[in-house]
């Protein structure tokens, strides 16, 4: 038996389902035969058929309905609809309407039904073989997509890492308001999609600082005014340098490299912006970006208590931060604590795990 094609016939006719059971087993073919369309339908429905020979005139439902209802299950399986000669010829529109490929007529003459039968199982076979042919270019396709997308992302984080070393910031600060943001984008609704995009384009936020020179980008004390005033355009100039890309992780990095220093009040920069008018993605950033410089240690100062940074984000709530944000963050504070804990490590740790390999540092 050729068991990997399988064949069906439905008919309330004992004896021609014995002739075709005959018919086929004498081509070497599988089949399984029917009196009852309904317990038919039961056998398509979970094993599955390529080929089904269908009556049209059979009690509780007819040819054209059964077609119909198989292809609701598998709209690739062959259907044959068996009628007796002189069938009205809007019979037979209707079940080629319903999906019929082909038609065979009562009495049938067994050398054409033969022929017949071998000439479909050879279009199910060709069908089958392009089909498994799709479903490994499908595949191959996702493999290779996916790998494009970890590239991506590994980019992603070499940018954020590359802006952080001309900074004192550790590579460490990028991974921690990664996961903060996210958490964030999580608790306030936003679908998982949008979660990971600003988990990656979160740390692109200080791009632009690599265009600011290293006097002032490193300068241990206070910037005069015309250098605080250079150093603002780091938020600029990172969103011209994304702007224009057409990769979504890097186009929300410019959004959120150009509005992470606006506040909810309208009191920060590049442009002042008020409230809503910030973007969501900015607005979220700049929560997490300042509680992690809070609890930071940098060359200027040491890194605050936990407990001090939680109470001056809820200071800074509708005047600093977004207040649905900071409700957010505070109702957090045992998830937050875990990524804060999880990523204190000292320096010698940071160089071993935060290399910004996939390989090496779990992100999410």
């Amino acid at each position: 038996m050729k068991k990997n094609l399988r064949i069906v016939a439905v008919d309330d006719d004992e004896v021609m389902l014995l002739l075709i059971e005959e018919l086929c087993k004498n081509l070497g073919y599988y089949i399984q035969t029917f009196l009852n369309p309904m317990e038919a339908l039961e056998f398509i429905k979970f094993e599955g058929a390529d080929i089904v020979l269908v009556d049209y005139m059979m009690p509780n439902l007819d040819g054209i309905e059964m077609i119909k209802t198989i292809h609701q299950f598998d709209p690739n399986i062959i259907c044959v609809m068996i009628t007796a000669f002189g069938e009205s010829y809007e019979i037979k529109v209707k079940a080629l309407e319903a999906g019929a490929t082909e038609f065979l007529g009562k009495p049938f003459d067994p050398i054409e039904f033969q022929v017949r039968i071998k000439n479909l199982a050879k279009i199910k076979e060709a069908h089958n073989v392009l089909k498994n042919f799709n479903k490994r270019l499908i595949e191959e396709v996702r493999k290779a997509t996916k790998t494009i997308q970890e590239r991506e992302k590994e980019a992603l984080i070499l940018l954020g890492k590359a802006a952080e070393c001309k900074d004192t910031i550790t590579g460490v600060h990028i991974v921690r308001m990664a996961h903060y943001s996210k958490l964030l984008a999580e608790k306030i609704g936003l679908n998982k999609k949008k979660q990971l995009i600003l988990f990656y384009a979160s740390t692109l936020h200080d791009i632009g600082k690599l265009a600011i020179p290293d006097n002032i980008l490193l300068k241990p004390g206070q910037l005069t005014p015309e250098e605080w005033e250079l150093m603002k355009k780091h938020t600029i100039v990172g969103y011209q340098m994304l702007k224009d890309c057409k990769n979504p992780y890097l186009r929300v990095g410019a959004i959120i490299a150009l509005s992470h220093h606006e506040r909810w009040d309208g009191t920060g920069y590049p442009y002042g912006l008020k409230g809503e008018n910030i973007p969501l993605y900015g607005r979220i950033v700049a929560l997490a970006d300042v509680f992690d410089a809070l609890t930071s240690e940098r060359p200027y100062k040491k890194a605050w208590k936990f407990e001090d940074a939680m109470e001056f984000i809820e200071k800074g709530k509708g005047k600093h931060f977004d207040p649905e944000l900071v409700e957010a963050f505070l109702a957090s504070e045992k998830e937050i604590f875990e990524i804060f804990s999880r990523y204190a490590l000292d320096e010698q740790e940071k160089d071993i795990k935060f290399g910004f390999s996939f390989n090496s540092v779990k992100l999410i």
